[in-house]
């Protein structure tokens, strides 16, 4: 029995040192799955969610958040998007931890002492990032605003990096 269960043992910290799934472009497989969702409030007017996989990078959930509000802009035929708001939010990181521990004891007549130790790792690839984004889409020039974007310059360069 020893012999199974040390091998086990031996390869839980390798288990550690996988590396997360990458974050892609896709839409989401279910209400926490990782990529897009969006809701429509009315006629040119979204909630979008692009929810990043363990250790996706700010920059690019953010990025895929817009890449979507240009292709829903593009689908339905509008030119330009406003974000009328914006939140990128943390999730708690819950992944599976392992944890070793070791110690002594008293058996009847002799006793036994010991130093025990315990340690623990992260086994996922660090929290999951959400932005979310509320847009207001139109057509014809694109207004003057930092937080409005042309539909397809957005769609050129961002998608590109998808």
């Amino acid at each position: 029995m020893q012999q199974v269960i040390a091998p086990l043992f031996a390869a839980l910290p390798l288990s550690a040192c996988a590396p997360p799934q990458p974050t892609l472009y896709q839409a989401a497989a279910g209400p926490h799955g990782v990529g897009y969702s969006e809701y429509r409030i009315e006629p040119g007017r979204y909630r979008i969610t692009f929810r990043g996989g363990p250790g996706a990078p700010p920059n690019q959930v953010a990025d895929y958040a817009l890449l979507r509000a240009a292709d829903l802009a593009i689908a339905d035929g509008y030119d330009w998007f406003r974000v009328s708001e914006r939140f990128m939010s943390g999730e708690p990181d819950r992944s599976p931890r392992v944890s070793l521990g070791f110690g002594g004891g008293n058996y009847g007549w002799h006793s036994g002492a010991s130093v025990g130790l315990g340690t623990s790792f992260n086994t996922g690839g660090g929290p999951s990032l959400v932005s979310t984004l509320e847009v207001v889409m139109g057509k014809g020039p694109k207004p003057a605003g930092a937080d409005v974007y042309d539909a397809r310059g957005v769609r050129s360069s961002v998608g590109q990096r998808t």
